[in-house]
């Protein structure tokens, strides 16, 4: 049962038999972006003031702290597929697809790596 049979389009799977599963793994992300931005702007609504000492108080809490960690990470995948798929639709030189996606891959450790490090600071309130 190929691609083209009735079965294989109902199954989605595609030339890469991987079927809708980077297109799924994007539409939770970007769900979960949503559902943790609604989650935090709504927390720093709440705040009685927007100053140095109540901002460190704030992402001090477990609660906050842990979902601006997941907010990082779920950001920074949901780029790397969206960019990830721009890259591979429209670079068609196989070398430069490999580089672009690498370097992509190194944007996207960094950036989330960075993101991590500094709410884990601010958290344990500069104890590293």
């Amino acid at each position: 049962m190929g691609n083209g049979t009735s079965i294989g389009r109902v199954r989605g799977l595609g030339s890469a038999h991987h079927g809708a599963h980077h297109w799924l793994v994007q539409r939770f992300t970007a769900i979960g972006n949503l559902v943790l931005m609604v989650f935090l702007l709504a927390s720093l609504a709440l705040l009685p003031a927007y100053d140095h000492a109540s901002m460190t108080k704030w992402i001090a809490q477990p609660l906050v702290a842990t979902a601006m960690a997941l907010l990082v990470i779920s950001v920074f995948w949901h780029a790397r597929l969206g960019l990830q798929v721009l890259i591979e639709d429209y670079i068609h030189t196989s070398g430069n697809k490999f580089a672009m996606i690498a370097l992509l891959n190194l944007a996207v450790i960094g950036g989330a790596s960075f993101g991590l490090f500094s709410i884990a600071r601010l958290a344990l309130g500069g104890a590293f």
